[in-house]
């Protein structure tokens, strides 16, 4: 969780600087900043998690695998 905070920090300041610095409009940049990175921050958080999902199964697989190999030798 502490890596998903970290990003959202990051995230939200180069959402503010990038609109701000097109926009020149602190109120337009400070929306940008709320709702995109916010969003994208829940959307990396479950990505994160699919991603943990798959490599453990992965991992499953690879064990399975070379117990079986190992029983048939």
């Amino acid at each position: 969780m502490k890596k998903t905070i970290s990003f959202a920090i990051l995230h939200f300041s180069v959402a503010f600087t990038i609109t701000y610095l097109l926009t020149g409009s602190i109120i337009i940049g400070g929306t940008i900043a709320l709702l995109e990175p916010a969003v994208n921050t829940v959307v990396f958080y479950f990505h994160d998690k699919v991603w943990k999902n798959i490599e453990s199964k992965q991992a499953n697989a690879i064990e399975i695998s070379t117990e079986q190999a190992q029983l048939a030798s």
